[in-house]
């Protein structure tokens, strides 16, 4: 089974991304820890038993990858869903069928980090450095047993959709129908994310 795993808001700086999210969903995520291949860090909010939504932002304490710095890019427009994750356990075979659509997600890997209660998270992940249609399309990831993140996460708030935004909406449907997944998709000038999130304070939308 393939669904939204998790959300990614990307920030120029972590306190600012934490900063925007507690202003307009009244809570504030919790650090999560540091990716040192991305050259990031994290904070986290649960969106549902297995959903969460990830603000993430380079850390300054860590060297620049080769590669850059995940996202670093998209977080200087300013604090904002850049993309999504999707959840596939059998994730070499869903990768290979994004392959054979026309969409390349690029090598599944290893990663982990520890969380700053000592927990060591690890997953399996395909590149999220291929930002297939700018976004539109999400990475994959495999969780394994590993604790999920939204189970050490702040809850009580819930996704209740997910809508893409994108020049070339067939094409992101493409991609979605290889992944045996359907979500709303709307054409329009620009790639955009808009998650629909259910809070305490009523519906919320969050982009």
């Amino acid at each position: 089974m393939i669904r939204v795993d998790h959300l990614v808001y990307a920030a120029s700086d972590l306190e600012r991304g934490m900063d925007a999210i507690e202003s307009l969903l009244g809570v504030r995520p919790i650090p999560g820890g540091r990716h040192p291949s991305f050259g990031t860090h994290n904070a986290l909010l649960s969106l549902g038993p297995a959903t969460y939504l990830e603000v993430l932002a380079p850390d300054p304490a860590l060297p620049p990858p080769e590669r850059g710095v995940l996202f670093e890019r998209e977080a200087e427009e300013g604090p904002r869903l850049v993309t999504w994750v999707a959840r596939a356990e059998a994730i070499e075979e869903t990768a290979a069928a994004l392959r054979a659509a026309g969409f390349d997600p690029g090598a599944v890997e290893e990663g982990r980090r520890r969380r700053p209660d000592g927990v060591v998270l690890s997953w399996r992940l395909s590149d999220p450095y291929a930002m297939l249609l700018g976004g539109a399309v999400p990475f994959l990831i495999a969780w394994g047993d590993t604790p999920h993140p939204a189970s050490a996460a702040p809850t009580g708030w819930r996704l209740a959709a997910l809508r893409i935004e994108h020049p070339g909406p067939a094409r992101v449907r493409k991609a979605l129908e290889a992944l045996g997944m359907e979500l709303e998709v709307r054409a329009a000038d620009r790639v955009r994310l808009t998650a629909t999130i259910e809070t305490a304070h009523g519906i919320m939308e969050l982009r």
